[in-house]
């Protein structure tokens, strides 16, 4: 004899039919716990423009400068992606370097 769970016979849902993975407010919270670090970087990349760039005076040789480029990538990108961008962008600043515009590049759109 198989006995089952007393809600599992009133299920409204059709045979087949599971249930979401994740509720609504459960889901929201991963997405803000997604942005933790992207918000992070952020934070920091602020400070750094408000704090120590002042100090130094406008020596980038790129446009936008290299921390407007880092925040710009960071909110276009994610933390990991835009993490990535800006290190390049740090690297190719060097005195070697010509300069230039040098915008952060689109978002990738997957479908």
């Amino acid at each position: 004899m198989t006995t089952t769970h007393p809600a599992a016979e009133h299920d409204p849902r059709p045979a087949g039919v599971d249930a979401p993975a994740v509720p609504s407010a459960a889901r929201r919270l991963l997405d803000v716990l997604r942005r933790v670090p992207a918000l992070t970087l952020i934070g920091m990349i602020r400070a750094y423009q408000s704090v120590i760039s002042p100090m130094t005076g406008p020596t980038c040789k790129y446009y936008p400068s290299c921390s407007q480029y880092a925040l710009t990538a960071v909110r276009r990108h994610g933390a990991l992606r835009g993490t990535g961008l800006a290190l390049w962008r740090l690297l190719r600043c060097n005195p070697w370097s010509l300069g230039g515009v040098d915008d952060v590049p689109p978002a990738r759109h997957t479908h």
